[in-house]
């Protein structure tokens, strides 16, 4: 199995990490990188996808300034939704051909993935029929309650964007969207009750990445924070 590269940009502008990002994917559509997984913490963002209705933004653009809350578009799939401090957001550069061509196969090994690392810190997750991605959870007479947002591009086979897992999130940030185009509550590992290191939940769910997607991980994530004038090169 090959081995894939895991990097910890830490916290950084949603901006930054998108040139960052792109960096990657023409370096991988190359063949000059390996598959790579970017972790990153973005101060507080909405973004909105390729589907995404402007209506979803429930906030006006100069309260939303004042909150200090950016806005972006990004060519992801999906609607709107939020990233803040206290988010883990995943951007796996895979490039799918050695694995399989088949986009829904990617995002249900993506969803996959966080389920396992959940159930790890004793969660019991899900994904939910229909078009919708994501991974909920449901409490006990409550609808179900989305922990952790996916959206993804793919271009020659090469992805990019991912996924965003809430581990002690300031929920109340999405009352300011519509997360996803749902009406649906949203949660987090602290809400649940599971008190966690940011870089455990990057260590489990790695591996199970590479378990699901054949490549070798060997525990080693580098941070490159004191590289990033390097990485957007």
């Amino acid at each position: 199995m090959p081995d894939f590269d895991v990097i910890d940009l830490g916290p950084l502008p949603w901006a930054e990490a998108w040139s960052i990002q792109q960096s990657y994917v023409e370096k991988r559509k190359a063949g000059l990188v390996p598959d790579t997984l970017l972790f990153v913490e973005h101060p507080h963002v909405i973004t909105l996808g390729r589907n995404a209705s402007e209506s979803n933004i429930l906030a006006g653009r100069d309260q939303l300034a004042r909150l200090g809350i950016e806005v972006h578009e990004a060519n992801r799939g999906g609607d709107v939704t939020y990233h803040g401090p206290g988010q883990l957001v995943g951007y796996p550069i895979f490039e799918l051909t050695r694995w399989k061509k088949d986009v829904r196969a990617y995002v249900q090994g993506v969803e996959q993935a966080v389920i396992r690392t959940l159930a790890g810190f004793g969660i019991e997750a899900h994904t939910r029929t229909g078009k919708e991605t994501g991974v909920y959870v449901q409490q006990a007479g409550l609808a179900p309650a989305k922990i952790c947002a996916l959206g993804v591009h793919i271009s020659r086979w090469v992805t990019s964007h991912g996924f965003a897992l809430n581990i002690n999130t300031d929920l109340r940030y999405f009352q300011y969207i519509v997360p996803c185009g749902l009406t649906l509550p949203v949660t987090s590992m602290e809400a649940l009750g599971v008190t966690v290191q940011r870089e455990e939940v990057m260590r489990v769910l790695s591996r199970h990445l590479a378990e699901i997607f054949h490549h070798e991980f060997t525990d080693s994530i580098e941070n490159l924070q004191e590289m990033l004038p390097c990485l957007m090169s």
